[in-house]
């Protein structure tokens, strides 16, 4: 027995089936409505924000990346309020309100893109920002959906079960941006539609919560140390925690170069291959296919063998390959002498490059993230999920608030495009002397 183990250990939750599945189902869909807005927001924002600044640069950068970090910003501050909300009232009634928020606020961003730029870009660039703000705060619940794996699967579990918010995100990114395509297809482009969809999307998500989402929270069990809703000693306490410090740290900078690469992939598109809108959809559907695959199948099925540790290893590494190869693709353009013509045919090494980039990238991030969600989620007490699971959420968030900003203005700071994929490669080999932190001596699983 280790040291500072209690003797007689809590018992461990049984599986629970049906309200794996629900809260499956509603992070799905709850994610259909992401995948449909995430793959234009750039390439919108970048056309008002030129109304607004004509001659600006980097400028433009910084006020993309901004809005796009909002959203973040909001689940950083949120995600430790929901999750330790979610400790004393229960996970099904802060889910609820969560996906009530994001009807309201999908709806609100279908109303911004309904606004001509050049009718009035502020008043719409200003109504973007509101409901990417509401999507956040409302989208924070994502560690109570945690919560609720954590509450109806053993530790011995845990990773599979993490791996099903995973699945859902593939899932909902394939299905997403596929659907994002059919609106502006048969919508005649028009954009108002793409978040009118998604607020539809969400309503159905909540409905399907409201009166199918069982309480997974046992009665009764309340937390060991109460504590204020905006108590923010849980962060100290999490990252003083030799056992979860590490870990938290890799998933934020795994999160950073992500966020980065999420942002600026839309704006890489168009600069390096001539790609529309209705091009840049698909792609983010792909993106979520492989995001599928490699966790609904190739995930759950080395989880057996593998431990949490030897994964982020590799995430970490398909990753960083990724990015790279991203980076040279978009140098070799830019030294090309002659600019993109998008009605030339493309070039088949730099598509075959393309894809397997995104899909490195894909594996390393689908890899790593449940990995560590599993790792935190078995070194904290059951009392204290939700708190310690948001505090990790938190981390994220934080990655994906610097990731935007950081990622677009680099992105447009030069000609080449090529600083944010250097930067992404460095920062993610760097964490590879962190693995012998976050422990290899855990037990391997059965």
């Amino acid at each position: 027995m280790q040291t500072g183990e209690s003797p007689t250990p809590p018992s461990e939750p049984s599986s629970n089936r049906s309200a794996l599945t629900i809260v499956f189902l509603v992070v799905f869909i709850d994610l259909l409505g992401f995948g449909i807005i995430l793959p234009l927001l750039p390439r919108i924002a970048d056309g008002y924000v030129k109304h607004l600044l004509p001659s600006a640069t980097w400028e433009i950068g910084l006020i993309v990346g901004l809005l796009m970090s909002s959203f973040s910003l909001m689940q950083f501050f949120f995600a430790p309020i929901w999750g330790r909300l979610s400790d004393h009232v229960g996970r099904r009634p802060i889910l609820l309100l969560g996906l009530f928020g994001s009807v309201v606020f999908y709806y609100l961003f279908g109303r911004a893109a309904a606004i001509p730029a050049e009718a009035n870009a502020g008043l719409a660039l200003g109504l973007f920002f509101v409901a990417r703000i509401g999507a956040g705060i409302a989208g924070a619940t994502i560690a109570t959906a945690q919560a609720v794996i954590a509450d109806s699967t053993p530790p011995d579990q845990r990773k599979h079960g993490m791996a099903l918010i995973g699945i859902a995100f593939g899932i909902g990114f394939t299905f997403g941006p596929l659907i994002g395509f059919g609106c502006l297809w048969f919508g005649d482009g028009q954009l108002p539609i793409i978040g009118y969809s998604a607020s539809i999307l969400s309503l159905v998500a909540w409905m399907l919560g409201l009166f199918l989402l069982p309480e997974t929270r046992v009665p009764g069990e309340e937390p060991a140390i109460r504590r204020s809703i905006f108590d923010w000693t849980p962060i100290q306490h999490a990252l003083a925690d030799p056992r979860i410090a590490p870990v938290v740290l890799t998933f934020f900078v795994a999160s950073l170069g992500f966020g980065a690469f999420e942002v600026t992939l839309a704006l890489f598109l168009k600069d390096n291959f001539g790609f529309g809108e209705n091009d840049s959809f698909l792609i983010f559907a792909y993106i979520g296919f492989v995001l599928m695959l490699s966790q609904g199948l190739i995930y759950r099925r080395l989880a057996s063998h593998l431990r949490e540790v030897t994964f982020i290893g590799m995430g970490i590494g398909f990753m960083a390959l990724g990015v790279g190869i991203m980076g040279w693709i978009t140098y070799s353009v830019s030294t090309r002498a002659r600019p993109i013509d998008p009605a030339a045919p493309l070039d088949p090494v730099l598509v075959t490059l393309l894809f397997i980039a995104l899909t490195a990238s894909v594996i390393g991030f689908s890899f790593l993230t449940p990995s560590a969600q599993a790792l935190v989620s078995r070194r904290t007490p059951d009392d204290r999920q939700g708190e310690v699971l948001g505090v990790n959420q938190s981390a994220a968030a934080l990655a994906r608030i610097l990731g935007p900003v950081i990622g677009v203005t680099l992105y447009k700071s030069t000609d080449t495009h090529l600083l944010p994929y250097v930067a992404g490669a460095i920062l993610l080999l760097m964490m590879l002397p962190m693995l012998p932190r976050i422990g290899w001596d855990e037990e391997a699983p059965g």
